[in-house]
């Protein structure tokens, strides 16, 4: 049977890590793949899950399975984080949580619950979004469509577009948007775009999905949780898959959460047991290390606000890259402007660069890029920004 199989095609993102694990280069720059980097261009553990990590190690007494929704205690804290400590719908029951291997892991439970439940429901994501999107609602039975969300000559979000596309969709679909600096453009709605969009999808009955993965490494904590109070505040029902993998640095621990808003306490139970059997189904229930060590840093005072500095610090040396990146090209002599660059936040920017010149970049100086141009600005460093520019400088002249 499975000599009769052809080989599938690598992932456009992790297989770019493998071409650049093999390369022999000794300059080679990997822009590719979503991971912080530090100055020295390593993805560090932070002081802060350290020091929570000796706590669990310390205090652990058993190995035994959680729960199929996970830890409640964790499940808290998520509710907290992506809402806010006095929000009032934590209290309201209206809200429930489930734990999940990572924020991939989060979307296929969505999409599985999705289409299980609403199956003539469709789901549209954004034109561009991350590559493995579309799979894992193709996957799951439902039908994807797109909306245009990047404006290419502008550098900027195409909202008006966006919303023709949006106001055309049928009550019933799912809306797959990006919390904050997950876009690979880099581009984020702004506060008052957010409310529009929370009033389109209230007058069209539509239902959001909020794939959370980057809280803190756009403008801060709250600051960058703004979309999603917004739709909170129109909206009766929503989804939101939320992942720890950046803000925490616990990417191979694959620590994310499903979090459903209803319009009723007993909605909330209802959808939360429909939830729960598609997780069976699929891992079963989720591992405990990674949400104990998130667990503990989010409860304990001296651990929190280590944490919060350290995901200032990222954010910070982000922002600092992508003023470096757009001057270093101006010192360069690049005559394209890429002053877009210092605007968007995150770790993505589209950088304008077409497939040939990727290829180019990768072949002859080891640089290596996704095909569509979206780079990493987190793999930048004060060490390897003169190579980067340099090759850049060569390949668009």
């Amino acid at each position: 049977m499975f000599d009769q199989l052809t080989m599938a095609p690598s992932d456009p993102i992790l297989g770019l890590t493998d071409a650049f694990r093999k390369d022999p280069n000794p300059a080679k720059i990997n822009l590719g793949v979503g991971v912080y980097k530090d100055e020295k261009g390593n993805t560090p553990i932070l002081t802060s899950v350290a020091k929570a990590r000796q706590q669990v190690l310390a205090t652990e007494t058993t190995k035994n399975y959680l729960a199929i929704d996970g830890s409640p205690e964790y499940n808290r804290v998520v509710q907290e984080l992506l809402l806010g400590a006095g929000h009032p719908m934590l209290g309201s029951g209206r809200v429930v949580t489930v734990q999940a291997p990572g924020g991939t892991g989060a979307l296929r439970v969505a999409a599985d619950f999705l289409h299980q439940h609403f199956p003539a429901a469709r789901v549209w994501i954004s034109e561009p979004t991350w590559a493995n999107h579309s799979q894992i609602f193709r996957l799951a039975g439902i039908q994807v469509q797109t909306y245009p969300y990047f404006d290419a000559r502008t550098n900027s979000l195409g909202f008006e577009a966006m919303c023709r596309a949006l106001d055309s969709a049928p009550a019933g679909d799912v809306v797959l948007l990006h919390g904050c600096c997950h876009n690979p453009t880099g581009v984020d709605p702004t506060t008052d775009q957010w409310h529009r969009l929370a009033e389109l999808l209230v007058a069209r009955h539509l239902l959001p999905l909020v794939d959370f993965a980057y809280q803190g490494l756009g403008r801060g904590l709250r600051e960058d949780a703004e979309g999603l109070e917004a739709l909170c505040a129109l909206l009766p029902e929503l989804l939101v898959a939320s992942s720890f993998s950046k803000n925490f640095g616990l990417y191979n621990e694959r620590v994310g959460a499903l979090t459903l808003v209803a319009p009723t306490r007993e909605a909330a139970q209802q959808a939360l047991s429909h939830v729960k059997i598609c997780i069976r189904a699929n891992y079963s229930n989720p591992p405990a290390h990674g949400a104990a060590v998130i667990t503990t840093v989010l409860q304990d005072t001296q651990l929190r606000r280590e944490w919060e500095g350290e995901v200032a610090t990222m954010r910070k040396r982000i922002a600092q890259m992508r003023a470096l990146f757009a001057e270093t090209l101006r010192q360069k002599g690049v005559e394209r402007d890429f002053s877009f660059i210092e605007r968007q936040q995150g770790m993505f920017s589209f950088s304008g660069l077409n497939k040939e010149q990727v290829e180019t970049l990768r072949q002859v100086h080891g640089i290596y890029i996704v095909g569509g141009g979206r780079i990493n600005v987190a793999g930048m460093t004060r060490q390897n920004m003169e190579p980067l520019c340099s090759a850049i400088a060569a390949v668009l002249n």
